[in-house]
């Protein structure tokens, strides 16, 4: 375990240690030019991203049930062994409900992640009650895993989470995993989702039935809780209102779920506001579909960055 102290801040980044709504640990990272992200060691969840005018970029829910071992409705939790129920009594996986602990010195990542960049290097290491809560009806259960994490952001405010599994010895195991993004929009009737055009999708609202996306881009009417299946690797999110576009970049994530819970399911959940669905929209990116598998010794990295554009900046440059 390492030492808040170790925390790195680079071209004229900050990174600071403060207590989130538990008092526990979370990390404070700043750009140069104003732009900021907080990571609770609870869950190495992401609970805030600002832009350089201090505005909040993520959705957290009003509701919001503020301590352990609920996790927070909003941020980025990371859903990992599995994504949903999966066969077993924790929904989304165990990691979101774990404390992390600072690594001082993880394994080298590549420059370009480090430059430039205020970060900090989080990791999970299971406990036998964790493999009590692995999935087994549906994935092969672990001997022994590593999960590292970084978080990064960069001057210009972009985003960066770098998640590194290693099955460090025993037998193979296997997976899926997300980065369960809530965006913050104006209004979900005003926004649209472009990039994921004829694609394939299994439906949770049908048992999972498979269809092929019909529409130029998805927008909202009703409630929608879909995968994508095989997604490329740039989507993109239109807010209307607010003029802006979120851009999404992923790797090694091949999947997309799209998820707004909409009226109905709304006012069933305790930790949601009645109305609050209007101002959210979830798009993660995922391994669902084909579960990872790691053999003794592998490792699987899976990588999201989000960036904020004016909405003029058309999906035509994102390599749609």
């Amino acid at each position: 375990m390492g030492h808040p102290a170790a925390a790195v801040w680079d071209n004229k980044a900050a990174t600071e240690m403060t207590k989130d709504w538990n008092g526990i640990d979370q990390v404070v990272l700043r750009s140069p030019h104003g732009a900021s992200a907080r990571v609770s060691l609870y869950g190495g969840q992401v609970t805030s991203w600002r832009n350089d005018h201090g505005e909040e970029l993520l959705f957290t829910s009003s509701k919001a049930i503020f301590k352990a071992p609920k996790a927070m409705r909003g941020g980025i939790p990371i859903c990992f062994p599995q994504f949903g129920n999966g066969g077993s009594t924790e929904l989304h996986g165990f990691a979101r409900n774990k404390i992390w602990m600072i690594e001082d010195s993880p394994p080298p990542l590549h420059l370009n992640d480090s430059h430039g960049k205020s970060f900090v290097d989080l990791l999970l290491k299971p406990s036998d009650d964790d493999m009590k809560c692995w999935p087994h009806r549906i994935f092969v259960i672990p001997s022994s895993f590593e999960f590292r994490l970084r978080v990064s952001l960069a001057a210009d405010g972009v985003l960066n989470m770098i998640s590194r599994i290693r099955n460090v010895n025993g037998k193979p195991f296997s997976f899926s995993f997300a980065y369960h993004t809530y965006f913050s929009v104006s209004d979900i009737s005003e926004v649209r989702i472009e990039g994921l055009e004829t694609l394939d999708y299994l439906d949770n609202l049908c048992q999972k039935e498979r269809f092929t996306e019909q529409g130029n881009a998805i927008t909202f009417e009703s409630e929608v809780d879909r995968v994508y299946v095989s997604a490329p690797n740039a989507i993109a999110i239109l807010d209307h209102e607010k003029k802006r576009t979120f851009v999404i970049r992923k790797e090694g994530l091949p999947d997309i779920v799209v998820w707004n819970p909409w009226e109905k399911k709304s006012r069933a959940m305790g930790d949601l506001g009645d109305e609050e669905y209007k101002q959210m929209v979830c798009v993660d990116g995922a391994a669902i579909v084909r579960p990872i598998t790691l053999k003794p010794g592998e490792e699987w990295t899976g990588r999201m960055q989000l960036k904020v554009v004016p909405s003029s900046f058309c999906s035509d440059h994102l390599g749609f």
